[in-house]
């Protein structure tokens, strides 16, 4: 269904998804990354084609490491973590990417401030925007 859209329409989609995403590729090479200027984690654009790895605070460099050894290695297909950053409750979620055929391409991380969402009780209808 991509071929029915143009890359104008494709990055806007993506920058109007609430949610951070960045793809780092089979080689654990960083590709890309939407929302570059509201980032919660902000990134130099420098990063891109460089390894992951280098991405990270040294002391979650192994945790990175073995998330990506267990979605090459099909153990697993996510991970999710949530931390506190101040006031705020961020959700960051991992997932491998496959090919059809199962083929691991590389891992999609979604980053989410997720506080006010926590707040939400009973329900609102679409009509009541």
């Amino acid at each position: 269904m991509l071929e029915n859209l143009n890359r104008e329409q494709l990055e806007g989609i993506l920058e109007a998804i609430p949610v951070e995403l960045s793809f780092v590729d089979e080689r654990d090479l960083v590709k890309f990354w939407n929302k570059h200027e509201t980032r919660i984690f902000k990134r130099p654009a420098s990063v891109v084609g460089k390894s992951v790895q280098n991405c990270h605070p040294k002391r979650s460099v192994d945790k990175v490491n073995q998330i990506l050894s267990d979605f090459k290695s099909r153990k697993k297909d996510s991970a999710e973590f949530w931390i506190n950053l101040g006031e705020r409750k961020v959700y960051i979620r991992y997932f491998a990417v496959r090919d059809k055929a199962g083929r691991y391409l590389g891992t999609l991380e979604a980053t989410q401030d997720i506080t006010d969402i926590k707040k939400i009780e009973g329900e609102k209808r679409l009509l009541e925007y």
